[in-house]
């Protein structure tokens, strides 16, 4: 069943990896401003992890004759490290109360709803159900659109600061 996904797979994880290095590029012209600021440094490792994982996710779904549940246990342990990242790293930005951009509850359960979705269809792949993996497509398709949106906040928020100081 996995062979009629490498089409999706192959660019999802092309897009993922691009947009990850695009992400990395636009962090290292003001570093300063995203080191300083609680909020911008989770989301930057929040927006990295999860490009990476995105890409993770899709390389281990391009392994040749690979079984299903095997997938699936990788997917398990990747997206459960990539949920724990996430909510982890919006925990610490609300506590440290510097920056709220973004920081709201549709956002943190619009991304982990995303992220468990993926850990649903790991666990529909392990249990011998093709329907993980439209599970995982429709998570990775909708978490694309909170990362890309949360790379532009983290732009945002950085130049907002910069504007102030």
């Amino acid at each position: 069943m996995l062979d009629r996904w490498d089409n999706f797979f192959v660019m999802v994880g092309s897009g993922a990896a691009a947009l990850a290095g695009l992400i990395f590029v636009a962090m290292s012209i003001k570093p300063e401003g995203i080191i300083r600021n609680t909020t911008h440094k989770n989301r930057a490792i929040n927006m990295l992890s999860g490009f990476t994982a995105v890409f993770m996710a899709c390389s281990f779904a391009l392994i040749g004759n690979q079984p299903p549940r095997a997938l699936g246990i990788e997917w398990l342990v990747l997206w459960l490290i990539a949920t724990a990242i996430f909510i982890r790293g919006y925990a610490v930005a609300i506590k440290a109360g510097v920056s709220f951009i973004g920081l709201n509850v549709p956002r943190l359960g619009g991304g982990t709803l995303c992220y468990l979705a993926e850990v649903t269809g790991a666990i529909f792949l392990i249990l011998g159900y093709e329907a993980g993996l439209y599970i995982a497509a429709i998570g990775i398709v909708v978490l694309f659109a909170f990362l890309i949106s949360g790379a532009w906040l983290l732009v945002i928020g950085v130049y907002e600061d910069q504007t102030k100081g």
